[in-house]
């Protein structure tokens, strides 16, 4: 039995992706099973069955996380969290322009670009579509803002042309910092989003001692 654990061991560090891990764990969990050694066959099923949840928790297209770990998350962060919803400027005409494919390019390219300067504990979900969630637990306002605006910064100055000649994107922001739940908090940057598209895209939205400010300067 040991030649198996060892070779199990010796692919476990090769790097391998999630779904060859846990076809991995799944065969070797056979192996044991049909060798009577259910302790063993348990422990690597188990093994198969956090790397399907983990794998559940990834948006598919940009590995940034999804809808469903933000949903699982905002509940268990303090009162005092700030959290971006980020949105691509006239998404749709990139795609009506270059094609889908190209446009999933640019969404990955753009999940990339948000997560760069992101502190330990923050981290970046694709809400849906074109939009995304900053999440920036134990951030004070003036911190969230400079976090928002720099992301902003990032994707209208990335050489975008580089992907296709002519190509240009921008995101709009909405910000909301302070007291409340976090689905509370997704909920107001939702609406400072709509102000930041208002103020005329590509600008970050937020609330200062409770007025609406928009970040005006633009690239």
């Amino acid at each position: 039995m040991a030649e198996v654990r060892v070779a199990a061991d010796d692919e476990l560090g090769t790097g391998e992706t999630a779904p060859d891990l846990l076809s991995l764990h799944e065969s070797i969990a056979d192996l044991f099973a049909t060798r009577g050694d259910w302790r063993r066959a348990y422990r690597h099923l188990r093994s198969a069955l956090d790397i399907a949840r983990a794998g559940s928790l990834r948006d598919p297209l940009t590995s940034s996380y999804n809808r469903r770990y933000l949903d699982q998350r905002l509940p268990e962060l303090p009162a005092a969290v700030a959290v971006a919803l980020v949105d691509l400027d006239r998404f749709k005409s990139v795609n009506d322009t270059y094609g889908h494919l190209l446009g999933d390019r640019v969404l990955c390219r753009v999940a990339d670009l948000l997560q760069e300067g992101l502190p330990a504990d923050a981290f970046c979900a694709r809400y849906g579509g074109e939009e995304f969630a900053l999440v920036l637990p134990g951030i004070d306002h003036r911190g969230a803002v400079r976090i928002a605006d720099a992301a902003r910064l990032r994707v209208a100055r990335h050489p975008w042309s580089e992907l296709q000649p002519g190509l240009r994107v921008t995101i709009s922001v909405g910000l909301a910092h302070g007291t409340g739940s976090g689905p509370r908090q997704l909920h107001r940057a939702d609406n400072l989003l709509y102000a930041a598209k208002r103020a005329g895209r590509n600008k970050v939205a937020f609330h200062d001692c409770e007025t609406a400010r928009v970040i005006t300067h633009s690239e």
